[in-house]
């Protein structure tokens, strides 16, 4: 009886990885590389007459000198980013590339015939943008009959941070932003109240975090002073949109620290 049993589950075992090893097969059949193979090579948009991609192995270089290369695949009739996002292709030969780009609109490309523009291309590496402004900043004020000098710098980082967005041709893209430090500085006379630094990462209370993660701290300014202490502003944004968090920064006379969100 206990050798059946062995048996039994030898058997068992060699089934486990005959299903898995099929599974993988099946996987790897997944991918079209005769489709992949076409679109290798430079490709102009049918519209606007430029260079729009340019595609190399499993990677597609974006003519955006900001925007991250996306790792991609062929399955079916799709074309699949790294990111999971999918376009439906409508056509792929060796001249011509249609696809529906994320609203379902037809983007027609074409191969380039221009050995000019190919090799004029200098994209395949991003540019990594600093979103920044003022550098360094610092005044003295009054209140209660005492005189505060604050100081301000923003010191720009190699911290990348990744905004999600998408091309004018509707395709999902990655673009890479340098993230900042803030260092605050208070001092009453001779006397430091309060010296330290800031990072992003010490908003996360107050900011929520999906929209952290994309977001750059890209300024802090002086607000007011009262019996409180000095307000600071602290601005959290994602690069190039409209959307803000604005978060209160508040140093008492004691030179201990509250926040606050006060503005989105």
């Amino acid at each position: 009886m206990k050798q059946l049993s062995i048996i039994i589950l030898l058997f068992l075992a060699l089934c486990s990885c005959g299903n898995r090893s099929a599974n993988v097969t099946a996987t790897e059949q997944e991918e079209d590389r005769e489709q992949k193979a076409l679109l290798q090579g430079f490709w102009v948009d049918d519209e606007s007459e430029e260079l729009a991609v340019h595609v190399e192995g499993d990677t597609i270089f974006y003519s955006d000198s900001t925007s991250m290369p996306a790792y991609f695949r062929i399955v079916g009739d799709s074309l699949v980013l790294a990111s999971g996002a999918t376009y439906h292709v409508d056509r792929l030969t060796q001249n011509l590339f249609w696809f529906h780009n994320q609203n379902g609109d037809l983007v027609k490309y074409r191969r380039s015939d221009n050995p000019e523009e190919d090799s004029a291309w200098v994209h395949d590496t991003p540019h990594i943008m600093t979103y920044t402004h003022q550098v360094k900043t610092d005044s003295v004020v009054s209140y209660g009959g005492e005189r505060y000098h604050w100081y301000i710098a923003i010191n720009p980082t190699k911290y990348k941070v990744v905004k999600h967005s998408y091309s004018d041709d509707g395709v999902e893209v990655d673009n890479v932003y340098y993230d900042n430090i803030m260092h605050i500085s208070v001092y009453k006379g001779a006397q430091k109240l309060y010296s330290s630094d800031f990072r992003k990462s010490q908003y996360s209370k107050y900011v929520p975090a999906d929209f952290l993660e994309q977001a750059v701290l890209g300024n802090m300014e002086f607000s007011s002073i009262d019996a409180q202490g000095l307000h600071f502003n602290a601005t959290l944004c994602i690069p190039d949109g409209a959307s803000c968090y604005l978060v209160e920064t508040l140093i008492s006379y004691k030179g201990e620290l509250k926040m606050k969100t006060i503005e989105y």
